[in-house]
């Protein structure tokens, strides 16, 4: 048989060399598959006469005029008898040494749960990022990725780059001891288990932050990669850190495997990697091993009680943490009402199985406050606030240093009583307790800034930015922190910050609106308050921009609106609406009816520009008086 008939293509200028073992030929066709559809050239031998000086030979010079070695890993490839892998995996990793250190070559992919430290894997695979194919389901985001290396594009972070002295992410300084979390592959084999996953990197996410020297990037924007094959050193670029935790995690019943690496996201090396295999009930001791290996690798010198927190509030019974998990994920999911009620149903069944765990009462209190204030109307308003405080307390009896129960409690205090000074006191020392923890920080620097406290309160608030900059929701949170602050050019970029992340992020729309009415930009105001109209905010916003455009009869529709479709949930608002338009009466009645319910805007009372036409007159005095605020400390300012 001549050369010719033994390669079923030759190598064209660009290709792909695609290596496997006999055993994952269906997995390897189903990339080359992918590939090819997408118009990329792929080598891919599927002929059963390997071997033989010629086979040698063709194989040589496709291996060394090919762009990309693509090797497909599996638990199969550990197999030394099948040597004809074996004779391509050698050549690659031959021609690698001798490419410049900034050319991509390798990339290696995993078609099973193989660990990246397996020792079957020659070297110089270990040292570059692998991707995971389970499968080799082959999705756009990595045909796109090698399109892109094929291209010719740089910006991919390779650890065999860095292994050779060239950083290809030069001018790239994040800060010392910084990390991110990305979310843990779930190799369960069931959709299903994509929560426990999910909540599991959480949790160790968690973990990392109580450890003052380091600084965590926050869950929501380090899993916006979920999915995605993106590169180490962009992903590392992105949220400013210097490393990146990644891993799997396999659960069957009660027992668990998770894999674990650490990864230098400027030079792109494994810092440290590790496979625990447990029951679901030693999770506590698992964080904490993790958490402190990971410090350890990171050269972060723990302190005793920093160790004792990562377990603080936490459950040793696998159903309740299951259930806790469940709860977390629905609070996260952001479906508005059905997320809390399945958020408290979560906490709920995680309390009756372990009436101690602490996490899970101050989870359900925050649930229950935010139902309370965006969702409940009339006498259930109050009465989930009971339960929201009731569960808070109990939260800190069972642990007194948890920054989540303090959280609840300040949540509570804020809201419901309108406690404004023990509200302050609780919100402090959740952040005391946990200043790397980004919820923490926006919520208690949004606080302190509607009581006056704009220094202070505007640096949480850019803190929380700053571990979690993908996150639309805590620039949301910076822009309302400007807008109450009077900053409202600045507030009108933040907004803008949101609505380039989450375009559909209608509450931004309505805020930036009546930025821009301070502002004095009417046409400005009246296009992003029209936007997105049924919210609130752009109700809100409507009728004040309507009245100050002469347009009365159109003001006067939005606030009916408004009044119609959010009942009490927007007294506050509706008496800024009446403060600004002259009917002091009217405003009044409606402030007077928010504090009585109560409504968390309230708050606002002490700062708020729209309250300004009200504050010469002795009643509104008087109301300010009733509400108590905390006196505003030295170096702050109140507008």
């Amino acid at each position: 048989m001549g050369e010719e008939s033994l390669k079923p293509a030759s190598m064209p200028t660009g290709a792909v060399f695609l290596s496997y073992a006999s055993q994952d030929a269906a997995a390897a066709q189903r990339i080359c598959a992918a590939l090819r559809s997408a118009g990329v050239e792929v080598w891919f031998d599927q002929s059963e006469l390997r071997g033989g000086d010629a086979w040698d030979q063709s194989i040589r010079r496709q291996i060394k005029s090919c762009a990309l070695f693509l090797p497909v890993v599996s638990r199969h490839t550990h197999d030394r008898a099948e040597g004809y892998f074996r004779l391509e995996w050698k050549l690659a990793v031959d021609r690698s040494h001798l490419i410049m250190a900034n050319k991509a070559f390798l990339l290696p992919v995993v078609v099973d749960d193989t660990r990246d430290d397996d020792e079957n894997v020659p070297d110089r695979f270990r040292e570059v990022q692998w991707t995971r194919l389970p499968g080799g389901e082959t999705p756009p985001a990595f045909v796109q990725r090698v399109q892109r290396l094929l291209s010719g594009e740089t910006s991919t972070t390779t650890r065999a780059g860095a292994a050779s002295g060239v950083v290809p992410t030069a001018g790239f300084a994040p800060p010392p001891h910084s990390v991110a979390v990305l979310a843990f592959v779930n190799m369960s084999g069931e959709k299903e288990q994509e929560y426990f996953s999910d909540g599991l990197t959480e949790e160790l996410l968690n973990s990392l932050a109580e450890i003052n020297e380091l600084q965590v990037a926050a869950s929501t924007s380090a899993f916006s990669f979920k999915g995605k094959d993106t590169d180490l050193g962009t992903i590392g670029r992105n949220l400013n850190v210097g490393a990146i935790l990644e891993g799997s995690v396999r659960r069957s019943g009660n027992t668990i495997r998770i894999t674990a690496r650490l990864i230098n996201a400027v030079t792109g090396f494994h810092l440290w990697s590790k496979t625990y295999d447990r029951d679901v009930g030693d999770v506590l001791k698992l964080q904490t091993e993790i958490a402190v290996a990971v410090a350890s690798a990171l050269k972060v010198t723990l302190l005793g009680n920093e160790v004792a927190r990562i377990e603080l509030g936490g459950t040793r019974i696998p159903g309740a943490f299951d259930a806790y998990l469940r709860g977390s994920k629905a609070v996260r999911s952001g479906q508005g009402t059905s997320s809390y009620l399945s958020a408290i149903a979560g906490y709920t069944e995680a309390i009756r199985l372990d009436p101690n765990y602490a996490l899970a009462f101050a989870g359900r209190s925050l649930a229950l406050s935010n139902y309370a204030g965006e969702f409940a109307n009339g006498t259930g308003i109050r009465e989930f606030y009971a339960k929201a405080q009731a569960d808070a307390r109990q939260a800190l009896q069972l642990a007194p240093q948890l920054a989540g129960g303090h959280l609840a409690l300040a949540r509570f205090l804020a809201s419901a009583p309108l406690d404004y000074t023990h509200a302050s006191e609780a919100y402090e020392r959740a952040m005391a307790l946990a200043p790397g923890v980004a919820e923490v920080l926006a919520n208690s620097g949004l606080f302190a800034v509607s009581i006056g406290r704009f220094d202070a309160g505007l640096a949480a608030v850019r803190h929380a930015v700053a571990l979690d900059p993908l996150n639309p929701q805590s620039h949301e949170v910076l822009g309302e922190a400007l807008f109450w602050a009077r900053r409202y050019q600045e507030a009108v970029a933040a907004f803008g910050e949101v609505i380039g992340l989450e375009p559909d992020f209608k509450r931004a729309y309505g805020f930036r609106g009546v930025a821009y009415y301070w502002l004095g930009e009417l046409q400005n105001a009246l296009s992003s308050c029209a936007t997105r109209p049924d919210h609130w905010s752009s109700m809100w916003c409507l009728a004040l921009t309507y009245e100050k455009l002469g347009r009365h009869a159109d003001a006067e529709a939005e606030l009916t609106k408004l009044q119609a479709t959010f009942g009490d949930n927007s007294a506050y608002q509706c008496a800024t609406i009446y403060a600004v338009w002259g009917d002091t009466a009217k405003a009044l009645e409606w402030l007077a009816r928010a504090v009585r319910l109560p409504d968390a805007g309230v708050v606002h009372v002490k700062t708020d520009a729209l309250m300004d036409p009200l504050r010469g007159d002795p009643r509104f005095q008087a109301i300010e008086r009733e509400l108590r605020f905390p006196p505003t400390h030295a170096g702050h300012r109140v507008a």
